[in-house]
């Protein structure tokens, strides 16, 4: 039997339910990195969603599909002519692609079609001879791209049908044409006071040199390039992408900010970089929680098969990545959603291709790793250093913490007020060993899969001290790991250092440093991991937990050869499936 497909998967299964191998509900995707297009003709693929408002003007607005972004100079396609400058210019100074066409935004904008009774009427400039539009509102003529493809001439004014618009009534010329409509008398606190006509200009972003932002009312869309096939494609075949989107690099070229975290997304100047791996599609998130869900099981997978140390599944440095994960870590990629270290240098990370996802290979992470307890699937499963230590209590010591039943001392009592969790009344009874226990994980950011290492978080840092001293507890956003404000003497005594060493007595800061680890190799000697194991695997395979009797005859003697054969799974239950009890099972 144990050496049949069958128990293998079975035994996959089992580690699964363990571990709660399931991080869907524990990584945000809000879809902000997400394409939508299939980057064919007048479809490129492009942001949508919350990121257009900040590139584009309006949420879910893609580029424009029908002109090229670099078709610039005097030959180059318009879509307002009558209102676009005679030479385009397609991209700023650094490269930065600008737009190339906009429309009015109808969430402002009331927009009535000029040719749906004379198809003569084939552009703005015709609807003014024709006195369709007033001459001084030729500015708000827009021509707009239908379901048909084509354009037709709309006349766009403030929606007279909304409260935040129709009191827009002041018309600001320039020359003879309108160039805004504004609120005549606004009173304090109005949010509206005018609509500036669009143009193919973007105003800056505070006055920062490269920080654009659209104009309001106005949806100004950049053109479309042709890319090679991206990283997720399933044909080589090269795509349309959007202008920004299509972009590679690593920083703002005029503010210098990086493109690396998730502000990319809404910056103009940043892009979905080579091969678009800070981007996506729908199947790539999929892929990736499927693929890191799967990752402990083979871990466990591995070490039964070979017949190693049972507990090696708590401390080996082995493990396993398939196409999926293979590229997410040599290629950097999961920007703005994932936040994981790669778990060992990328020059001895498998080379996998993306689409193989059902080829997984063997590697080996680096020190800091210890089995299934420093995966992503354990650390997002449970995104504290308090909720690692209960599960790993739970799963692997079959104990939970229980509040204590002993009376709280009166509410005006000092411990009441500890901020150190471990000397608080009422707390410290659970805490006095979550707390040393958890910072085993202390290296561990909380809420994701990211290794603060040594090198780039430090135990302490002056800078972080020195701006948390001067009421900086921002630090232009590098101490956000750092005690950074002083909530009691403890605090005050550590600003400026790292967060995770906080209340920390010289041991548990020797748990920090050695990691997991180490808690195994303690436990190990206590007895309770083995114990524990007989208990799980006579449930697994009895389908019910042991009785009191069961436990005074089988619990010992199934611990003790457990522990005789090395801690060999295998050798475990071919045990249990030899007593009495198995036997007589009904």
């Amino acid at each position: 039997m144990m050496s049949s497909d069958e128990f293998y998967e079975r035994m996959r299964g089992y580690h699964r339910a363990l571990l709660r191998s399931n991080v869907s509900g524990s990584v945000f995707d809000n879809g902000d990195t997400r394409l939508v297009g299939t980057g064919g003709a007048n479809n490129p693929l492009g942001l949508r969603g919350n990121t257009s408002t900040s590139l584009r003007g309006v949420n879910n607005q893609s580029c424009d599909a029908y002109i090229e972004q670099d078709n610039c100079g005097a030959t180059a396609s318009r879509q307002d002519p009558h209102s676009e400058p005679a030479t385009k210019v397609c991209r700023d100074a650094q490269g930065v692609p600008l737009p190339v066409s906009y429309d009015y935004d109808t969430n402002f904008f009331a927009c009535t079609r000029l040719d749906s009774t004379d198809t003569t009427v084939t552009s703005c400039d015709v609807a003014v001879t024709k006195g369709l539009v007033p001459a001084k509102h030729l500015n708000f003529c827009d021509m707009r791209r239908l379901g048909d493809g084509r354009l037709h001439p709309h006349l766009c004014l403030p929606d007279p049908n909304k409260s935040t618009t129709n009191v827009l009534t002041q018309e600001e010329l320039e020359g003879t044409k309108v160039v805004a409509f504004v609120h005549p008398n606004p009173p304090a606190g109005t949010n509206l006071t005018r609509l500036d006509r669009c143009t193919l200009e973007q105003p800056l972003r505070n006055g920062v040199k490269g920080a654009y932002t659209p104009v309001r009312g106005c949806i100004q869309r950049e053109g479309y390039v042709t890319k090679p096939a991206p990283f997720f494609a399933t044909e080589p075949t090269p795509v349309t992408v959007c202008a920004i989107e299509a972009q590679e690099r690593d920083i703002n070229p005029w503010t210098l900010e990086s493109c690396e975290t998730t502000r990319f997304a809404r910056d103009r100047s940043c892009g979905c970089g080579t091969g678009m791996r800070r981007c996506e599609v729908a199947a790539t998130h999929t892929a990736r929680i499927s693929a890191i869900n799967e990752e402990p099981e083979l871990i466990a997978n591995s070490v039964i098969e070979r017949e190693e140390p049972y507990f090696n599944i708590l401390t080996t440095r082995r493990s396993f990545v398939n196409g999926t994960m293979s590229e997410f870590y040599r290629q950097q990629q999961g920007v703005g959603i994932f936040t994981i270290t790669a778990p060992a240098d990328l020059s001895v990370m498998p080379a996998i291709p993306y689409l193989q996802v059902d080829t997984w290979e063997e590697y080996t992470r680096d020190a800091s790793h210890s089995g299934v307890l420093t995966t992503p699937s354990f650390l997002y499963r449970f995104p504290t250093q308090r909720a690692r230590v209960n599960h790993f209590y739970e799963a692997f010591l079959c104990k939970t913490f229980v509040p204590s039943s002993d009376p709280l001392p009166p509410p005006e009592d000092n411990c009441n007020r500890e901020n150190n969790l471990a000397r608080r009344c009422g707390c410290n009874y659970c805490h006095a060993t979550i707390e040393p226990t958890g910072a085993h994980w202390g290296r561990y950011d909380e809420r994701n899969s990211l290794f603060l290492t040594p090198e780039k978080f430090p135990r302490f840092d002056p800078k972080c001290r020195d701006c948390a001293l001067a009421g900086d507890t921002n630090c232009g956003g590098e101490c956000g790991q750092y005690v950074m404000q002083a909530f009691d003497g403890d605090g005050a005594n550590s600003l400026g250092m790292l967060k995770t060493y906080l209340y920390r007595t010289a041991e548990e800061e020797a748990n920090i440093e050695a990691g997991p680890k180490l808690l195994v190799e303690r436990m190990l000697q206590t007895g309770d991991l083995e114990r524990c194991t007989v208990r799980r695997i006579w449930t697994e395979f009895l389908g019910r937990p042991m009785t009191t009797e069961e436990s005074r005859l089988y619990l010992a003697p199934l611990s003790q050869e457990f522990s005789r054969s090395n801690h060999n799974l295998k050798a475990l239950i071919e045990k249990l499936l030899m007593t009495d009890a198995y036997r007589r099972i009904d």
